[in-house]
């Protein structure tokens, strides 16, 4: 029988039913055979071997697409997995996926603790595996048959995945001597992985849980090349001195203390002054943009939670109730800003003329983090978010949704983050029981949404399953300096929380309407923007924003009643100055004023001081020539408007 396969060019050829990607890609041409790792089939990723017996459209994957590399990782991640049992043949194995960047597997090496000895052994292993041109050959079972295979081999973990499992064919993979339980797909042999390095070892307790065994984690990379190795382990090497935990310290903006509690930052002088000049910035823009400023408590009484139903969806992932002494009433530490928000809008009758009504804070939430979880300021315990929510009439959506995307843009643009794809997060339609609310706010939510973004001309990609509870979210997926992909900023559409909390406007009818809610937060949090905006800029922040922005470096005590005045006249200015009185040589506080990445330096000496000027340097230019204060004002006032 004959069947049709169309193209992503649109053309359509025949070809016989059964026949496999692989085959239609030798068809195509030998050299493209040669380098597809994985054929998508009416939009859907599958092995190279599989066969097609009807009409589809395919598209092939190689290195270059995102799914391409995704298959390639977890492939790697088997190979990985079969190198630990031929070193470690009691190993037992729980899961390794893909990730953005490499794969990870979690395995149970009893009590032996690995090394890095151990790392190198194993990619020495792995390369070697890798050359037998090993074929990834995927079998089905019945459910009965893999309990049975799985219960001699004695791993639990994977009879506990197989529990999770519904009747019928469960699938199976083997490269080599190693077979595991997978969906897949996986690249058609290990030939096409060159490459390898196994980057860092780290606990995982068993399903996240830290009450279950702690397993070995074992993170690595992989490649099709030893060049694409080589340039990954230079921007790692950039990553390192980018780290924002290490710039955090080494330019004094934060720090932790176990006193204080993990994953609660303190924030020093210099990071408070970054803070606030960005919630300045924002705050600005709001005001612009007719939001109205609001405060509410950390903490909140356990059924405000409960009626928005954030309390069932997430209460056992936030901290224990506190109890009044008295009363016994529960009250829990703020985990979000939005049904505070609801309760304000309530303390007033609203008409359709008071709409829309923008609530602005910059709220401090609370969400319980494990231990193995937090990482610097991307994932803590306490953070501050830029929270907005727009409540509006229906008809009205559309437009401010728009505007919520103008002011996000402007954010980004203002920061120097001009990468950057919005995803589109729906619901998994198929697993309703995370969502709440009727199928037809969910649609007239998810099209606003979808129709916003088309209309601003977004670059967009769509995830299902990656919507709130409560509503579906527009989500912006930014590119740092070096590449890397963080999500940042997020819009939300809710028509649920009006409900929940049956707020109310008079309509032009004189009859009561629901109005519907906007979730909207451009930085997304303060410490995760910080953190990444730090790596961004490796710690060299714009003039605008920089915690000091000028730094006096008198050359002697000679010249202190001078540069005294100098600093006197830049903080009448509102220029945010230091001076360097310490008794050290120039050139050293030249040198410690750039570890500091001081935007603006200004070097007092004898010429200096009887011309009545400054030497000015800039941060990484090295010396400008010599200005008069006013001169120097002027010109760092310049900048500072044209850079913000």
């Amino acid at each position: 029988m004959s069947i049709h396969i169309t193209f992503p060019d649109g053309s359509v050829r025949p070809y016989e039913a059964g026949v496999s990607g692989w085959d239609i890609a030798k068809s195509l041409s030998e050299g493209l055979a040669r380098q597809v790792l994985a054929a998508k089939v009416n939009g859907v990723v599958q092995d190279l071997s599989a066969t097609i017996t009807t009409d589809a459209t395919i598209c092939f994957l190689k290195w270059e697409d995102a799914e391409g590399q995704n298959t390639f990782w977890h492939s790697t991640a088997h190979l990985l997995a079969e190198a630990v049992e031929a070193l470690f043949p009691d190993a037992q194995f729980w899961v390794g996926p893909a990730l953005e960047k490499g794969f990870y597997y979690d395995i149970d090496l009893g009590d032996y603790k690995l090394t890095e000895d151990d790392l190198r052994k194993l990619e020495m292993k792995m390369s070697a595996l890798a050359k037998n041109n090993a074929p990834f050959i995927r079998k089905a079972m019945q459910k009965e048959e893999a309990i049975a295979w799985f219960t001699e081999k004695g791993d639990r973990y994977k009879l506990d995945l197989l529990h999770g499992l519904e009747d019928g064919n469960i699938s199976f993979y083997t490269q080599g001597n190693f077979t595991d339980l997978c969906r897949g797909p996986h690249i058609p042999h290990t030939g096409f992985i060159k490459a390898i390095q196994l980057t860092s070892i780290a606990g995982a307790y068993w399903k996240g849980d830290e009450n279950n065994k702690q397993l070995t984690r074992i993170y690595g990379i992989s490649f099709p090349a030893q060049k694409e190795l080589d340039e990954y382990l230079a921007l790692l090497e950039d990553a390192k001195k980018r780290d924002h935990r290490k710039l955090g310290k080494e330019l004094e903006l934060f720090a932790f203390s176990e006193n204080v509690g993990l994953g609660l930052p303190l924030w020093l002088p210099k990071g408070a002054m970054l803070r606030e000049r960005l919630q300045q910035f924002l705050q600005k823009a709001q005001m612009e943009s007719g939001y109205l400023p609001v405060i509410t408590p950390n903490i909140g009484h356990k059924n405000l939670y409960v009626t928005s139903g954030h309390y069932e969806k997430y209460g056992k992932d936030s901290f224990q109730p506190i109890k009044t002494p008295q009363e016994g009433e529960e009250f829990l530490l703020k985990p979000m800003n939005c049904p505070h928000h609801c309760e304000i809008y309530k303390t007033a009758p609203r008409s359709y003329k008071d709409l829309p009504l923008r609530l602005a804070e910059f709220g401090t939430v609370y969400r319980y983090e494990q231990h193995g979880e937090l990482h610097g300021l991307t994932r803590v315990r306490g953070f501050t978010q830029d929270d907005a929510h727009l409540f509006c009439m229906p008809e009205q959506v559309k437009e401010e949704f728009k505007t919520v995307i103008d002011l996000v843009l402007y954010v980004f643009k203002s920061l120097g983050f001009t990468n950057y794809t919005a995803q589109i997060s729906l619901r998994n339609k198929e697993d309703r029981s995370k969502y709440i609310g009727s199928e037809e706010n969910w649609q007239r939510a998810e099209q606003a949404i979808i129709e916003a973004a088309a209309e601003k001309g977004l670059t967009t990609v769509t995830a299902y399953g990656e919507a709130a509870f409560y509503g579906p979210k527009l989500d912006f997926m930014v590119k740092d300096a070096i590449g890397r992909k963080w999500q940042l900023g997020t819009i939300q559409v809710d028509y649920n929380l009006p409900e929940r909390f049956d707020l109310t406007y008079i309509g032009e009818d004189n009859a009561r309407h629901r109005p519907v809610m906007i979730h909207r937060a451009p930085f997304g949090s303060m410490e995760r923007f910080i953190a990444v905006l730090t790596e961004h800029c490796a710690g060299k922040f714009p003039l605008w924003l920089a915690p000091v922005q000028v730094k006096l470096l008198p050359i002697s005590d000679r010249f202190l009643p001078y540069a005294q005045n100098v600093l006197l006249q830049l903080k009448k200015a509102d220029i945010r100055v230091e001076m360097d009185d310490r008794n050290e040589k120039i050139g050293k506080k030249i040198r410690d004023a750039e570890r500091m990445k001081i935007p603006c330096m200004l070097v007092i000496g004898e010429q200096e001081v009887a011309e009545g000027k400054a030497a000015v340097r800039r941060h990484g230019k090295g010396n400008m020539g010599a200005r008069s204060v006013e001169e120097i004002i002027a010109g760092l006032r310049q900048e500072v408007e044209e850079n913000q």
